[in-house]
């Protein structure tokens, strides 16, 4: 479980969060939405500790990770893998190499154990045989699929997903989505997504937060969002695009 409690951040004078709170339980997905620059990609980057908050708490775990070193920041961020909105690949490397990198830098497994979880992973994602492809030679969405096999290679209880479908065409951010659910329900992974596609949103996701004025000022499941009466909620689900 997750829990941030009273979580600011400002950027200079701009006041990002004024007092987040948002619990994710266990193998769900949580959506958190609202708008541009309303703070939802740094609230996953203050979870990882690669931003710090000015006043809260953060606890993974049962373990307040508010004043923890970098050391041992390190070992509560392998429990995550992490999908970028830009799939973050590193073009030098092939495919195999990509999804291995975690791997080879962070654990003892012989190199057939490592080839092993990549194909088992590149599977999963139905990229097998993609292994010696390199990163130019992919699609948006192949790119997306490689780096959540990478994010999955390391067996993490957490993935968090920054705008997964952004740029793709909507059958490819279909397929995106239905490897986020399949993800969370076969392989039991608690799962945080950040988007502001609603169709993404309703598609994937078991509970939904929004941000908005710098507050967590909705938390509650899908149907709770959409039967809400806060004319701001009104706006943002007629303002979106069509949702399932």
């Amino acid at each position: 479980m997750i829990v941030l409690k009273d979580i600011y951040k400002s950027f200079g004078s701009n006041q990002v969060l004024h007092g987040v709170d948002i619990e994710i339980g266990d193998a769900q997905t949580m959506v958190i939405l609202g708008q541009s620059g309303c703070g939802k990609s740094v609230l996953l980057k203050l979870i990882l500790r690669l931003l710090w908050q000015d006043h809260g708490q953060i606890f993974i775990d049962d373990e307040d990770t508010t004043s923890f070193s970098e050391q041992e920041m390190m070992r509560v961020r392998m429990k995550f893998g992490m999908l970028f909105q830009s799939a973050a690949l590193f073009d030098s490397l092939t495919v195999e190499e990509n999804v291995a990198y975690m791997l080879h830098e962070h654990t003892q497994m012989s190199q057939k154990d490592v080839a092993d979880r990549v194909e088992e992973v590149l599977s999963f994602v139905s990229l097998s045989g993609a292994q010696k492809t390199m990163p130019a030679d992919l699609s948006g969405g192949m790119k997306k699929r490689v780096a959540l096999a990478r994010a999955l290679a390391f067996k993490p209880a957490y993935i968090l997903y920054d705008e997964p479908t952004t740029g793709l065409d909507p059958l490819t951010a279909r397929t995106i989505n239905e490897l986020i659910r399949n993800t969370q329900e076969q392989l039991d992974v608690t799962s945080i997504v950040v988007t502001h596609d609603l169709i993404s949103a309703f598609y994937v996701g078991d509970r939904f937060v929004l941000i908005k004025d710098g507050v967590a000022s909705f938390s509650g499941t899908p149907d709770e969002f959409k039967a809400a009466t806060d004319p701001f909620i009104k706006e943002y689900l007629a303002s979106g695009r069509e949702y399932n």
